[in-house]
C-alpha cells in the first residue's frame, strides 16, 4: 500500500537554506530570458522614473505639476489593469509582452525626441505618462501569467523570490545610477539609454516561446473581468492576500513624507538612504531566500509579515534617532519582501491557467493602487497630526487591520500548499500535461 499524504520538502540545508534557489533559472530558459530582461528595463525604467519629474519641475517649477504624474497614471492603471487580465487570458501572452514592450521603447522614444528640442514641450511629458501607465497595466498580467506556464509547479516560491529580488536590485542601484546620469550627462542621454534597454529586452523576449491562450479562456470582454472577480470573491484565502497588501500599502506606506521626516530628525542627508532602506531590507531577504521553498503555511506567512510591516513603521515613527528610523525602514523592506513572495506563490500555485490574467489584473490593482493611495493619506495625515504622528499611526493601524482581516478570513490562515484543494487540483493538472504519452 502506497502512502500518499503530503510529505516536507528536502531542500538544502544549513547555509546553502539561505541562499536564493536557482532551480527555476536552471531548468528553464524562458525563465532564464524574461527574468534578464527584466533587470535590463527596469535599470532603464528608473532613468525615466527619475528624469521625468526632475523635466517637469525644471520646466515649470512647480511641485503640484510634479504631483500630477501620479494622477495622470492612476486612471489607465486601473481600467487597462483590468482590462489586460482579459487580454492575458485570451490572446498569445509572448505576443502580448512584445507588443507592449516595444511600445513602451516608442514612447520613450518620443521623450527623448522632446528633451532634444530648442524648447522642450510640457504636455508629452503627461501624455507619455498615462499612455505608458496603460501599456504597463496591460503588460504586467501577462507576464505575472506567463511565469506558472514556463516554471514548474513546485519551482515557484523560488521563482517568486527570485523575481522580487530582481525589482529589489533595480530598486536600489537604479536611482543611483538615474541620479548620476541625470545629473551628469543630462536628460537626453537618460531617455537614450532607456530607449536601448526596451530594444535589449525586446529582442530577448522574440526567444520565448509562444503562449497561446488556454482552450477554457474566455474572449476580454467586461463580462470576462466579472467572471474573474467573482472567481476571486469565491476565493478566500485569494481575497484575503488583496485585502492584507491594499490595507498595509494604504495605511503604512510612509514614502511621501520622508523628506520632512528628515528635516524634522535635523538629517537632510539621510533622504537618500530613506529612500533606499525599504529596498535594502527587501533586497537582504532575496539574496537569502532559500528558505522560502520551505515553507508551506503561504497565508500566515502573508499575515505575519504585513503585521511585522505595520509595527517596523510606526517604529520609524517613534524613533528618534536617524539610524534607529533606517533600521526600521529596512526591517520593514524585509517585511514587504516577505509578504509578496508568499502572496505570489499563493497565487501562482492556486489559479487555473485560463483565469491566471484576470486575477493577475485583480493583483495589480492591489499591489500598485494602495501605495498610491498611500502616499495621498500619509501626506494628509502629515498635514493634519504632523509627519512623525503620520507615520506611526499608519502602521499601527496597519498592523490592526490586518490583524482583523485574519480573523474575518480564517481561510488565509490555515491555507497550506500541500492540501489546499485548488493547490493540489493546479499540481495534479501540471503533473497531468507534463507526464509522457504511454
Amino acid at each position: 500500500m502506497t502512502d500518499d499524504s503530503p510529505r516536507p520538502s528536502t531542500g538544502p540545508t544549513g547555509l546553502r537554506a539561505l541562499l536564493p534557489d536557482l532551480s527555476p533559472w536552471r531548468a528553464s530558459a524562458d525563465f532564464r530570458r524574461l527574468w534578464l530582461a527584466g533587470l535590463i528595463t527596469n535599470f532603464g525604467s528608473f532613468l525615466t522614473l527619475v528624469a521625468l519629474p526632475v523635466q517637469i519641475k525644471e520646466l515649470t517649477g512647480s511641485a503640484a505639476a510634479v504631483g500630477a504624474i501620479g494622477a495622470v497614471e492612476l486612471v489607465p492603471l486601473v481600467v487597462f489593469g483590468l482590462y489586460g487580465g482579459a487580454l492575458a487570458d485570451a490572446w498569445d501572452k509572448r505576443k502580448l509582452i512584445l507588443w507592449t514592450e516595444a511600445g513602451q521603447g516608442l514612447l520613450c522614444a518620443v521623450l527623448l525626441v522632446n528633451a532634444l528640442l530648442p524648447g522642450p514641450a510640457v504636455w508629452p511629458l503627461y501624455a507619455v505618462a498615462a499612455l505608458s501607465s496603460a501599456l504597463g497595466a496591460v503588460q504586467r498580467p501577462a507576464l505575472d501569467s506567463l511565469i506558472p506556464r514556463i516554471v514548474a509547479h513546485e519551482h515557484l516560491p523560488a521563482a517568486a523570490s527570485l523575481n522580487a529580488l530582481r525589482w529589489q536590485v533595480g530598486g536600489i542601484a537604479g536611482p543611483a545610477l538615474a541620479g548620476v546620469v541625470v545629473a551628469y550627462a543630462g536628460l537626453g542621454w537618460a531617455y537614450a539609454v532607456d530607449v536601448v534597454t526596451f530594444a535589449v529586452s525586446v529582442l530577448l523576449g522574440i526567444g520565448l516561446a509562444a503562449c497561446p491562450a488556454a482552450h477554457e479562456a474566455a474572449k476580454p470582454s467586461w463580462a470576462a473581468i466579472a467572471e474573474g472577480a467573482r472567481y476571486a470573491w469565491s476565493r478566500k484565502e485569494l481575497l484575503g492576500t488583496y485585502a492584507i497588501d491594499l490595507a498595509a500599502m494604504f495605511l503604512a506606506m510612509p514614502l511621501a513624507v520622508l523628506p520632512f521626516l528628515a528635516d524634522e530628525l535635523g538629517a537632510e542627508w539621510s533622504l537618500g538612504l530613506m529612500y533606499a532602506a525599504i529596498p535594502a531590507g527587501s533586497l537582504l531577504v532575496g539574496v537569502s531566500s532559500g528558505w522560502t521553498s520551505r515553507v508551506h503555511r503561504h497565508g500566515r506567512m502573508v499575515v505575519l509579515a504585513a503585521v511585522g510591516w505595520g509595527v517596523a513603521v510606526a517604529a520609524a515613527g517613534v524613533a528618534g534617532n536617524v539610524w534607529l528610523v533606517l533600521l526600521c525602514l529596512v526591517l520593514a523592506g524585509a517585511c514587504d519582501m516577505v509578504s509578496g513572495v508568499f502572496r505570489g506563490a499563493m497565487w501562482n500555485q492556486t489559479i487555473p491557467d485560463e483565469l491566471r490574467g484576470r486575477l493577475a489584473g485583480i493583483e495589480l490593482l492591489s499591489y500598485s493602487v494602495g501605495p498610491q493611495l498611500g502616499q495621498v493619506r500619509a501626506g494628509g495625515t502629515a498635514a493634519l497630526v504632523g509627519v512623525r504622528a503620520s507615520v506611526w499611526s499608519g502602521g499601527l493601524l496597519c498592523a490592526g487591520a490586518v490583524g482583523l482581516l485574519a480573523l474575518c478570513l480564517p481561510g488565509l490562515m490555515a491555507y497550506d500548499a500541500r492540501t489546499n484543494e485548488h493547490a493540489v487540483r493546479l499540481r495534479d493538472r501540471r503533473a497531468a500535461a507534463t507526464a509522457p504519452s504511454a
